[in-house]
């Protein structure tokens, strides 16, 4: 069987499990309190929401684009490391900082892997850094290391980081990097629509049950006698202190 056709086998035997359960069963498990404890509410006030269903879509939506981008990159990484063990044998280390660790052409590759190129702020990659730093450090100079953030879509053009020294390898080089076909960026696209419309459609029922569930519940809680918005009590949900606190 050749690589392709074993990472088309992969994905069509954890997809299911690996992203479209998960994902079906992070919108059942939701909570309007939950949810709305995470938004700012001042924000959708100078957005000027007025209706229920209008503040509940958006909140609900932005909860489930966060909530499928951190399932799918998951999925995507134990994809990586599938294809990366067939062809050099790569293997996940025992530190939770390294997501890969193989060897190619002689040099040894510690592989810190993310979904896409946007994936941190300043602190982030400064703790990524200073996790590659300890690997170096508990491995040694045995062989050539060389560490890299590999990012599973995008772009990035300067991908040397000199100061940190490391490799920020994003789309099509990371694939290369661990398969070493130039095309498999493109190659795992067909496979990823297995099941796709049969696991969306049930999605979607479960989508439309937690909208109307919300709606129904953040009127009764929410919003006045008139269908007004009451936002002091959402206020009061995600900002009011149990006991007035100064240094």
């Amino acid at each position: 069987m050749s690589l392709i056709e074993e990472a088309k086998q992969f994905v069509a035997d954890n997809i299911r499990a690996g992203f479209h359960d998960r994902r079906l069963a992070k919108i059942e498990a939701l909570k309007l309190r939950d949810v709305l404890k995470r938004k700012n509410p001042y924000l959708f006030k100078a957005k000027a929401v007025v209706s229920a269903p209008e503040i509940v879509k958006q909140v609900l939506d932005a909860n489930l684009s966060s909530s499928e981008e951190t399932v799918f990159g998951e999925f995507l990484e134990s994809l990586a490391c599938f294809i990366c063990a067939r062809v050099y044998g790569g293997v996940k280390p025992a530190t939770n900082s390294i997501d890969l660790d193989f060897t190619r052409d002689g040099k040894r590759y510690l592989v810190s892997i993310k979904s896409g190129p946007n994936w941190a702020n300043s602190p982030a990659t400064r703790r990524m850094v200073q996790e590659f730093g300890t690997a170096r450090k508990i491995i040694g100079h045995k062989a050539p290391l060389i560490f890299v953030n590999g990012c599973c879509y995008g772009r990035d053009a300067k991908p040397f980081k000199a100061k940190d020294n490391y490799l920020k390898l994003c789309g099509q080089d990371f694939w290369y990097l661990i398969s070493n076909d130039s095309d498999m960026y493109h190659q795992i696209v067909e496979p990823l629509g297995t099941l796709a419309k049969e696991r969306n459609d049930e999605f979607n029922e479960a989508y439309g049950r937690a909208l109307t569930r919300f709606t129904r519940q953040f009127t009764d809680e929410f919003c006045a006698a008139d269908g007004a918005i009451d936002w002091p009590r959402i206020v009061d949900l995600t900002s009011r202190s149990k006991s007035l606190w100064l240094p």
